[in-house]
């Protein structure tokens, strides 16, 4: 299965927030076997957020769409994929109620608070809406299209109420070295060659060791070029979390 992340927002494009949605779903993803085959970082640009909607809807198994819910000037995200899909928004009444019941639970430590509940609950025709527990503004699926929250807090508790549609076949093997990189080429060229397994190479410099990745889709195929190349570097423990 392969997945494409699109992160919207100007914050993310100055360096304002980090883009930790996108790590946190990339690991997600990879842990239940889909292959995240994009990752790609969009402004508050109604235009171009349905572009890459549409063109990524077509091209990937899936597509997940992160930030750019909610009231305010610069969240385009749900009249954005309505315009990929070439729908009108509509209120949900799932949303209406939930909205109003958040709304209401704040309200006495937000006393002035106000919030256009018909625009909040508001998702493109046709689409499944899904809830926002934590949060306020509700996400939705349209086609293979999940509009997600921006929030992490609220994204990783979305995503987890839809995460066994996202899956597939590959598998990873990981093991430390302190053997120095240039010296592991040869190696990682040769695993891949008589393998059908891709290496990855990633230094950690503070640490001083190398994690080496083979990553493929037969776990047999796996093991096998794990320990072909175990035999000819020498591991060292994996650091502790």
């Amino acid at each position: 299965m392969d997945v494409a992340l699109l992160t919207i927002g100007d914050e993310l494009l100055s360096g304002d927030t980090a883009n930790t949605n996108a790590t946190w779903l990339a690991s997600r993803l990879t842990d239940r076997g889909a292959t995240v085959a994009r990752v790609l970082v969009v402004p508050d640009d109604r235009e171009l957020i349905a572009r890459k909607v549409d063109e990524y809807a077509d091209a990937f198994d899936a597509v997940i769409v992160t930030g750019g819910l909610g009231g305010t000037p610069d969240d385009r995200t749900m009249d954005a994929v309505a315009d990929a899909f070439d729908r009108s928004l509509a209120v949900d009444e799932r949303a209406r109620e939930s909205v109003e019941k958040r709304v209401a639970a704040i309200r006495d430590r937000y006393p002035d608070i106000d919030i256009d509940v018909a625009a909040e609950a508001s998702i493109p025709e046709g689409s499944q809406v899904l809830l926002n527990d934590p949060g306020l503004a509700p996400g939705c699926v349209v086609e293979n299209v999940y509009v997600l929250p921006g929030i992490p807090e609220e994204m990783e508790a979305m995503f987890e109420s839809v995460v066994e549609a996202f899956g597939g076949d590959m598998r990873s093997r990981v093991f430390y070295t302190n053997t120095p990189e240039a010296d592991l080429i040869p190696d990682l060229v040769a695993t891949e060659e008589r393998f059908d397994v891709t290496v990855g190479c990633y230094p950690d410099r503070e640490a001083r060791h190398n994690r080496l990745k083979l990553v493929g889709e037969d776990s047999a195929e796996l093991d096998a070029a794990a320990e072909w190349l175990r035999e000819r570097v020498e591991t060292v423990p994996a650091p502790e979390s």
